[in-house]
């Protein structure tokens, strides 16, 4: 054999060798790269938003503020009693939501639940406060929405102290669609 069938016959298996190497890796990664649904379960954000709007299941959110207090009242001055322990603040959300066409209102109203997060990836989710003077739900039957018309929704969050600097924003997510918005101050 020549030296330049030598040559060419070590080019094409060095070629082959590289090219079932990396469609091997590409077979062995994949499930773990390019799956939205497990990005989805390990807690990834897919998009981040600053304060809205955004539109997910035909509802519209726009974050107003994020605001931190000690402690909430009702309408008639009186504690509003919340899961506090002690060293914690209570971090008041308020939202403009807009549900839109295609949205079922009424009994048992749509889903419109949003975690507070921080920037460790901290998430607490919202509690109620009866008798705010905003909703707190969308199936609150004192504040009925009206669809195709923006409300005010507030989502009340009780934290640590030490999270308060580190706070980033709410998110919302869409399971069907392995979506996860977060809306930034």
């Amino acid at each position: 054999m020549k030296l330049s069938q030598r040559t060419v016959r070590l080019t094409v298996q060095i070629s082959l060798l590289v090219a079932l190497a990396a469609t091997s890796a590409f077979m062995l990664l994949r499930p773990y790269l390019g799956d939205t649904e497990t990005i989805y379960k390990n807690g990834a954000v897919t998009e981040v938003v600053q304060q809205g709007p955004v539109t997910i299941e035909q509802v519209q959110w726009k974050l107003e503020s994020l605001e931190e207090y000690t402690q909430l009242v009702d309408t008639e001055k009186k504690t509003i009693s919340l899961d506090q322990p002690a060293g914690s603040v209570i971090i008041l959300a308020t939202i403009a939501i807009t549900p839109l066409d295609g949205v079922k209102l009424g009994a048992g109203g749509f889903f419109c639940t949003a975690k507070l997060r921080d920037d460790r990836g901290n998430l607490w989710p919202s509690q109620d406060a009866f008798d705010f003077a905003l909703p707190t739900r969308c199936s609150d039957d004192d504040h009925p929405f009206v669809r195709n018309k923006t409300g005010q929704l507030a989502q009340v969050y009780v934290v640590p102290k030490s999270a308060v600097p580190h706070l980033s924003g709410i998110q919302i997510e869409n399971q069907s669609d392995y979506r996860r918005v977060l809306l930034t101050r």
